[in-house]
């Protein structure tokens, strides 16, 4: 105001948030602490643990998200946050391991291999940032699968020849000749557009439920008694059910296809003709 007092601005009230709220974001913290604790351990050559930390961290990952929903606590905040974690726990801390374990052996070559597989999953996780903003919305059936293998699921899988070595012992899985190529084919999956199963999205029918409650409780009996062969048969089951996911995406893709033609024609048979005296010439010519 010219000539005047300006009047006294009022200190800006922040806006009281719940203590609930932040739980999601507080795992997703637990999670990327536990991620980088793998690379301390596997520093210290504590293979087992730096395992069980990445592993841990992908729990957490599967947990955030569901708590940010059951609390209605989701914000673009947590989902930046849970991005970022994802790439230091999946991306970084698997590189690391690996070099530590194997790589090393390779020296720059092994390095810029652990270096691959970091961008690799910096790229994936990119693209699935700027598809959730950008991309047009995708048919329901296009929500069973995923673009390329999810980042905690890379990174289990690129831990196989790790826990392969844990359960049959050193002088195959653990040379580098191995651990290399298996490396560069995880990233390459990564960023892949290959379908994969997302499997939080796959319904099961009634019949099926029994089965698999017995099945899943076997996999943790097996799990606590002989940990590192039940993680290798489920990384193993795993890569079975990538060529399943192809066929089943194009399959849908097909029968979603066939579906739109088949009612873009009755579309197109129901519309009247957009020149009467045309119409009424071939009525006449029939």
């Amino acid at each position: 105001m010219a000539g005047g007092i300006e009047p006294t601005r009022r200190p800006r009230r922040f806006k009281a948030m719940s203590l609930t709220r932040l739980v999601p974001n507080v795992a997703t913290m637990m999670g990327m602490c536990a991620g980088l604790t793998s690379i301390r351990f596997a520093m210290q050559d504590r293979w087992e643990a730096a395992v069980a930390a990445i592993l841990i961290a992908g729990i957490i990952d599967g947990l955030d998200g569901r708590l940010a929903r059951m609390l209605n606590a989701s914000s673009r905040f947590g989902a930046e946050l849970d991005s970022l974690s994802d790439f230091v726990c999946f991306g970084v801390a698997p590189a690391m391991m690996l070099y530590f374990w194997s790589l090393h052996e390779f020296g720059s070559i092994g390095w810029a291999l652990s270096l691959l597989f970091a961008v690799c999953m910096m790229l994936r996780l990119a693209r699935f940032n700027t598809q959730m903003l950008g991309e047009p919305e995708l048919p329901t059936w296009a929500y069973r699968f995923f673009t390329g293998v999810p980042a905690p699921a890379a990174a289990a899988l690129a831990m196989w020849p790790i826990v392969l070595t844990f359960q049959f012992g050193e002088g195959i899985f653990d040379s580098p000749y191995i651990v290399a190529p298996y490396g560069v084919l995880i990233a390459c999956l990564m960023v892949s557009r290959l379908p994969t199963y997302s499997f939080k999205k796959v319904k099961i029918p009634r019949a099926w439920v029994l089965p698999l409650m017995l099945a899943f409780g076997a996999s943790v009996a097996f799990l606590v008694s002989s940990p590192w062969l039940t993680l290798s048969a489920i990384a193993a089951i795993y890569f079975i059910t990538m060529p399943l996911s192809y066929r089943s995406y194009r399959r849908m893709g097909v029968e979603n296809q066939q579906h739109i033609d088949k009612v873009d024609e009755e579309d197109d048979d129901g519309q009247p003709d957009d020149d009467p005296e045309e119409g009424l010439n071939r009525v006449h010519q029939n």
